[in-house]
């Protein structure tokens, strides 16, 4: 199975990234691995995680405090946000009904 990123889901992505990049050097690629870790392990089983809502399932990183929030689609996994878990929850539900 493939997935694709929500426009604003990616971009949350390279933003973490990118500050955690500017926390200390090469953290940004440890980030990276574990969020793309993550990824892995929903594509060889996507329904494993529970879902918190209607069809989205969260899958949560380890180390890093980030969940994968995503749905199942006929052919792909959407990824709708790369989640910061201490902030606003919930704030990637307007990405459910605008999926592109």
């Amino acid at each position: 199975m493939r997935y694709e990123f929500h426009a604003d889901a990616l971009a949350e992505y390279v933003e973490a990234a990118e500050y955690y990049a500017d926390c200390q050097p090469g953290l940004e690629l440890r980030f990276m691995d574990s969020v793309e870790s993550v990824i892995g392990q929903i594509l060889e089983a996507p329904a494993r995680w529970p879902i918190i809502e209607d069809d989205v399932r969260r899958c949560l990183t380890r180390v890093f405090p980030y969940a994968i929030v995503y749905t199942i689609e006929p052919e792909y996994v959407l990824i709708l946000a790369v989640m910061h878990c201490h902030r606003e929850p919930g704030y990637w539900r307007r990405r459910v009904k605008r999926r592109d």
